[in-house]
């Protein structure tokens, strides 16, 4: 939220008090100018004299029986109205704070969809209370997303353990059956199950930020994810690019390797059914280093490829039914990103295919 510039907090109590400190003491000498004027000659009516007025306020031209009372009168008076006027300033003065506690009672309570949204001009209390709210909706945001992650992996998973369960079902009926066929459909169905849990295991390794950082040379790692895959791209008619100079970034290599190996098989499974390519390009720009790879293929709607990074959104219009994969590839190269305080961007190329660049920070 834009504000406009405003007093701080610490300013606004500083002169508060101030004030109060200047009350304090105007009505103090009031109040000890008017003990000094009743007690005065009656033909002296002028306006004190320097002089005349330490003279007259020679503690041997009154007693303290007269000065003291008026004294501890006047002091009373300022106590109560200090401890007054402060209680009510410091209750204005600290509203805000008041609002943003209740907000975190609420929000301990498991309602994240309360705000603050504290009005005002700019100061440490509005600060606070924007970032608490930002951090509300992004902590909201991330129990949504993790929400339907849990709903749509239990899904995954059920499927593989639904089907072991109809194959063995169908294979006790049918005692006739040929065990090997049922033993390769078991095998098959479980290496799915298994590829999966790891795909899971890995997005919540990447989510964690548990790894160290190395140094790490991009264009390296895109020539090993090349070479692996390359007997793949050859069974599938497809053609593998690479260009770039040295690359240098920090992170860790097996999760770099993972991202870039995720990202050429996924352009090799997502491409034309014949005669197609896949580029992959390391490049250093401007404090940034970049890993590109595009591939042809169909024609991708931006609707499409705005949702292919959510888990388990495989794009089935562009994908050969036996490459169908877990769902988690992009995904998981989007946490690998995020992890590497990174940015990941998708784009459809004109010509169909599309265009996936990953954004890391320099080494410093």
């Amino acid at each position: 939220m834009t504000r406009p510039p405003g007093l701080s907090v610490r300013l606004k109590l500083t002169l508060s008090y101030a004030g109060f400190l200047m009350i304090a003491g105007v009505l103090l000498l009031a109040a000890v100018w008017m003990f000094l004027l009743r007690d005065r000659p009656t033909g002296d009516v002028g306006v004190l004299s320097f002089s005349n007025f330490l003279r007259a306020f020679n503690p041997r031209n009154f007693g303290p029986a007269v000065f003291g009372p008026a004294a501890v009168m006047v002091l009373v008076f300022l106590l109560v109205f200090g401890l007054v006027g402060g209680w009510i300033l410091a209750g204005r003065m600290l509203k805000p704070l008041t609002r943003i506690t209740d907000a975190t009672r609420v929000a301990a309570h498991g309602s994240l969809s309360h705000r603050i949204r504290l009005r005002g001009r700019e100061d440490e209390f509005r600060e606070l209370a924007d970032a608490f709210d930002a951090m509300l909706e992004r902590l909201e945001a991330h129990v949504v997303e993790q929400q339907r992650f849990a709903a749509n992996a239990s899904h995954e998973l059920r499927t593989p353990l639904a089907i072991s369960q109809a194959l063995l079902d169908v294979a006790r009926q049918d005692p006739d059956s040929d065990p090997g066929e049922l033993v390769e459909r078991l095998h098959t169905v479980n290496a799915r199950a298994i590829e999966l849990t790891e795909a899971l295991l890995l997005l919540s390794r990447t989510d964690q930020r548990s790894f160290r950082r190395k140094p790490v040379d991009l264009s390296l790692i895109a020539e090993e994810a090349t070479e692996t895959l390359l007997p793949f791209a050859e069974e599938h008619g497809v053609t593998l690019e690479t260009v770039g100079d040295v690359t240098p970034a920090d992170g860790s290599p097996a999760l770099l390797l993972q991202l870039t190996t995720n990202l050429v098989h996924n352009a090799i499974v997502h491409n034309l059914p014949e005669h197609g390519n896949v580029r992959i390009e390391t490049a250093v720009r401007s404090g940034f280093v970049m890993l590109t790879v595009e591939n042809t293929g169909e024609k991708l709607s931006p609707q499409l490829v705005w949702t292919l990074t959510e888990p388990f959104q495989r794009g089935t219009e562009r994908v050969r039914g036996a490459h169908a994969g877990v769902g988690l590839g992009l995904a998981i190269v989007r946490s690998i990103t995020r992890a590497h305080d990174g940015i990941l961007s998708l784009a459809p190329l004109p010509g169909g295919g599309l265009r996936v660049t990953v954004q890391l920070p320099s080494p410093r």
